[in-house]
């Protein structure tokens, strides 16, 4: 099976190999079709399913994967969390998921309802570079507990499921 995941990060690939392991996995660095820092649930999702439409319009793939990390808030709460959402189709059908939602640690929070995106907020707190495709904010928020490769695999896999069972 040829899959491929709409991004040049290898994290997003690393949690494409993991939830497809008998697959060959490739990249296709597309476009997201939404804002660099998506914000809410269908700005999110709608990133992840852009990406795994452009995968398959990339190439001869069977199956495209779209990933995408945004911030959201939760019916009814002020909070504002880390959300990440997946997309699977083969051109038909489709799957969609999430994986954890983190809560923003307040000082964090701020500075994204200020304008700022979270990956360069993170990479300025934490004093590194390119942290989206390390442990990203999950990691840190987890205290290495919980990597970014192992939620997005988390969504992927949930998106994925259309894929993997029989009863959809």
């Amino acid at each position: 099976m040829q899959v491929a995941v709409g991004s040049g990060n290898p994290v997003k690939r690393d949690a494409t190999v993991r939830a497809f392991p008998e697959a060959t996995v490739e990249v296709e660095p597309v476009p997201s079709g939404v804002g660099e820092q998506p914000t809410g649930h269908a700005e999110t999702r709608t990133g992840a399913e852009n990406r795994a439409r452009a995968c398959l319009d990339a190439g001869a793939y069977d199956l495209g994967v779209g990933i995408e990390g945004g911030v959201a808030r939760f019916e009814g709460r002020e909070d504002l969390f880390l959300v990440m959402w997946a997309a699977v189709t083969d051109g038909d059908r489709w799957g969609r998921g999430t994986g954890p939602s983190l809560r923003l640690p307040d000082g964090i929070s701020k500075r994204i309802a200020a304008g700022e995106e979270l990956g360069p907020v993170m990479d300025d707190v934490l004093g590194t570079t390119d942290v989206a495709k390390k442990q990203g904010a999950a990691g840190a928020f987890t205290g290495g507990k919980l990597s970014r490769t192992d939620a997005l695999e988390s969504a992927v896999v949930a998106a994925a499921a259309p894929f993997l069972c029989e009863l959809y």
